[in-house]
């Protein structure tokens, strides 16, 4: 064998190494970074959850205190995710097999650059364009003909400081993610299930409806849910619009709404001493558990999917 063959096999298996090991390496530091912020909220909000209450601003368990915070959370991104999810699947059938290839590339441009707005941007369009917009002619028509469902009744708020203004805005922040997945998966759709849709005189929705969709769904569903852990840890914007109030509220339309976890930390922490700290931190806790739950979900219904479209 020539010696140059020999010298380029060696500092390629060289190269292989360095790539092995600097991929192993990243790998393993998410997972000590992983569990070094598990371990800090764990340990720093213990006392949080078993302290003395007497010790803290206001006399609720941890459990009292903390399940309006985790149904607003839950509330405000569901509200997101029943918005997002159908505009966001739309637009990528769209891209992906309406519309010419520039404009295609356009919009998929303009989608991937709603991801890089900051959250802080979207909470003040919300409340200066949105929430009047809202409350000057949606708000009063959907309480007044739907006021009979609980979602829709009670008193109106008149500033847009609603848990529904903060799902619309949440709606368009997880847009983009749920929009690029959705879009990728389509069009990994085999061209041959699509010609052979088309070969049996379906139309180009029915060929959509037959070939597409169902092999995306998988994707689908876990792009949303990836969306869903988004909505769930969102601060800022959720921060500036909603106006919290400690309790259940199911009205989406009235200035009373459950606060999220992530927005109460970012509104008390900068006040909080003593164990009212740890009691924050332990409510971090819970979203970090939630939030980890969610995209663990979405991760396996990603690898089931790829697994049935390979099987």
């Amino acid at each position: 064998m020539p010696s140059s063959t020999i010298t380029r096999a060696t500092v390629t298996r060289r190269g292989d190494r360095v790539f092995s090991g600097l991929s192993r390496g990243a790998g393993i530091a998410i997972l000590v970074i992983l569990a070094g912020v598990a371990t800090f909220l764990f340990v720093e909000g213990r006392a949080g959850i078993f302290g003395d209450t007497e010790e803290m601003s206001g006399s609720d368990s941890f459990l009292q205190y903390v399940g309006p915070l985790v149904f607003g959370t839950v509330f405000a991104a569901t509200l997101a995710l029943l918005f997002a999810a159908p505009l966001a699947v739309a637009v990528a059938l769209y891209i992906s097999h309406y519309a010419p290839r520039r404009l295609a590339q356009t919009l998929g441009y303009i989608i991937d650059l709603l991801a890089a707005i900051p959250s802080v941007v979207f909470g003040i369009w919300g409340i200066t364009v949105l929430a009047p917009l809202l409350t000057d002619n949606i708000y009063p028509w959907l309480n007044a003909n739907l006021d009979f469902i609980p979602f829709f009744s009670g008193t109106v708020s008149t500033s847009g400081r609603s848990m529904l203004t903060a799902g619309l805005v949440l709606a368009v922040m997880i847009l983009p993610i749920v929009t690029a997945i959705s879009r990728e998966v389509f069009l990994q759709t085999p061209r041959l299930h699509e010609e052979a849709s088309l070969a049996l005189g379906a139309t180009r929705w029915e060929m959509i409806r037959q070939a597409v969709i169902p092999y995306g769904r998988s994707g689908v569903i876990s792009g949303a849910m990836l969306g869903l852990g988004r909505a769930l840890g969102e601060t800022m914007a959720v921060a500036i619009i909603l106006s919290p109030s400690d309790g259940y509220f199911w009205s989406v339309l009235t200035n009373q709404n459950s606060n999220t976890i992530a927005s109460n930390i970012a509104l008390k922490f900068p006040e909080a001493y003593g164990l009212d700290v740890n009691r924050l931190i332990a409510t971090g806790l819970v979203l970090f558990a939630i939030t980890f739950v969610v995209n663990a979900l979405a991760r396996r219904i990603a690898n089931a999917g790829f697994s049935g479209a390979d099987g």
